[in-house]
């Protein structure tokens, strides 16, 4: 995947991209895979930039679940939501093997601006979705597995799911890194063995998961710093970049 030849510029501009990456993950308690995957698709391809972002993605969010405080009450609530990533994750990235050129960041980004909406119309927080908590479960956790396997990120039907609830920041980083760790589980097993990805390809991979972690651990001392309504409105501000990144990542490939 990176043959010698490869200019260090490029190497450079990768290890910056994950830096930045790791800092808004460890900021926010997701979004690494939003940045770093459409700006390494933009110097590099779709399939590169979901290998190269894959491993430094689990350690980050590693990083995100050992810093949010005691798991035993994310996991007496929502332990089912990995489960239904599970099943949507290998479904999706399935789809991705076969179709790897279809308008996935174009889908994503639009439900990413729906989201953004959402505050705007005064339905952040459905009553429907907070009186039927188990009914949406598995909707939001399939939906997010999907596009974790299509378009290598699965944050905004989990964050609809989660801040509908009227769930505290600690539990949403919680909540959304537990599917998070088993979507991208799911996603590098099913590359591994049924999308011809070779261990040299992610052994390549390794060095810049120290670089993704050390961004990590600077964003969450700063989220550490800042109160529950600072928190959500750096959510919808990063979710519009984002939102724009996609759509710009879209709309290159159509005239790439």
């Amino acid at each position: 995947m990176f043959p010698e030849s490869v200019p260090l510029a490029l190497i450079l501009w990768f290890a910056v991209v994950l830096l930045v990456a790791g800092l808004l993950q460890g900021a926010l308690g997701f979004g690494f895979p939003f940045i770093a995957t459409p700006l390494i698709a933009m110097v590099s391809d779709m399939r590169t930039a979901i290998i190269f972002v894959l491993l430094p993605t689990v350690a980050t969010i590693c990083v995100a679940l050992f810093t949010s405080g005691p798991l035993r009450a994310t996991l007496a609530r929502f332990w089912m939501m990995p489960i239904y990533m599970v099943f949507g994750a290998a479904a999706g990235t399935s789809v991705f093997v076969a179709a790897p050129d279809g308008p996935y960041t174009l889908v994503l980004a639009l439900l990413t601006l729906l989201y953004l909406n959402l505050d705007r119309l005064g339905r952040a927080r459905w009553s429907v979705m907070r009186r039927h908590e188990r009914v949406f479960a598995p909707l939001s956790g399939l939906a997010s597995g999907i596009f974790e396997g299509t378009a290598n990120i699965a944050a905004p039907p989990l964050i609809v799911y989660y801040l509908s609830l009227g769930v505290t920041p600690a539990m949403l980083v919680q909540g959304l890194n537990l599917c998070f760790l088993v979507g991208k589980s799911t996603q590098f097993m099913v590359l591994s063995t049924r999308g011809g990805i070779a261990m040299d390809e992610w052994l390549v991979t390794l060095p810049f998961v120290a670089i993704g972690v050390a961004g990590s651990l600077i964003g969450v001392r700063i989220r550490n710093r800042i109160d529950a309504e600072t928190f959500r409105l750096w959510v919808k501000h990063a979710l519009f970049v984002i939102a724009l990144g996609l759509l710009g990542q879209y709309g290159y490939s159509l005239v790439a």
